[in-house]
């Protein structure tokens, strides 16, 4: 799942180097994946009004569901 979004976060920005995936506080059901990139590419990732990282989130939630957990992505500034 991390590797998926960090695909998909590289191809969305201009500076595909700064694209980092963590996962945080890694729980039996869920997973908490946190999406850095650099400052001018943030809008990017984000969208507009949202709709791309709510994408990134929706096919994240599929993955996730398909092992049985719970995944959360948070886009960090």
């Amino acid at each position: 799942m991390k590797e998926f979004i960090e695909f998909i976060a590289k191809h969305l920005v201009d500076n595909p180097d700064s694209v980092s995936v963590e996962e945080k506080n890694p729980e039996e059901k869920k997973i908490v994946l946190a999406l850095k990139v650099s400052p001018e590419d943030i809008g990017k990732v984000i969208g507009k009004q949202g709709k791309t990282a709510q994408a990134m989130r929706t096919l994240l939630t599929a993955i996730a569901a398909k092992d049985g957990k719970r995944a959360i992505l948070e886009i960090l500034d």
